[in-house]
């Protein structure tokens, strides 16, 4: 009888705890073509990817995002939670990523000057590994959460950015506006 009890209780707080609404951090998107912030940032940029049909693009050093952008004008594309880098297979960009791992954006003063992976084709897909690991989803509560690590980005252009995923949501916590906070930093080895 006790053991009853205690089953039905545990049951009951773990009902209850499903059903509370967890936190999440919501961001307003960046307006599109907006200019952003000059200087090495950090900063923020808010893409709102919610059409599954359209992709958004986002030029860092400029801090905007693009309806439309030409080959070398865009750096990263997102639509809903797929990310694209501009470079590797089939790309006119020269960017890639490199994972620097569960280090703060803020402590990053200088990234690795070679190693970045592309794009990659294959078959009909177009992949990234960390791109397409940059959160992770629960299928309790049906929530996209980054993972929280910091990668290094080449940009299209050849500059370098420490940048990592904050959010999934916009106000309101509806899905698709996906949050980044990025730093220009100088490669290893860069010098005067």
């Amino acid at each position: 009888m006790v053991a009853v009890a205690l089953l039905s209780a545990v049951a009951l707080a773990l009902v209850v705890l499903s059903l509370r609404r967890p936190e999440l951090p919501e961001y307003p998107p960046t307006p599109p073509g907006g200019a952003g912030e000059p200087g090495p940032g950090p900063h923020l940029l808010t893409v709102d990817a919610s059409d599954p049909t359209h992709w958004r693009y986002a030029n860092l050093s400029r801090g905007q995002v693009l309806d439309e952008a030409a080959d070398l004008e865009w750096d990263l594309a997102f639509r809903r939670f797929q990310v694209l880098v501009n470079g590797g297979t089939g790309f006119p960009g020269a960017g890639g990523v490199i994972d620097l791992g569960a280090v703060a954006l803020g402590t990053v003063r200088e990234v690795p000057r070679t190693g970045y992976q592309g794009m990659l084709v294959s078959g009909r897909d177009t992949t990234h590994a960390l791109l397409d690991d940059w959160y992770s989803y629960s299928f309790t509560s049906h929530l996209l959460r980054p993972h929280k690590r910091t990668l290094a980005l080449r940009t299209a252009r050849g500059r370098h950015v420490a940048l990592r995923f904050l959010s999934y949501y916009c106000p309101g916590a509806q899905p698709g506006c996906v949050t980044i906070r990025y730093a220009f930093v100088e490669p290893a080895g860069a010098g005067p």
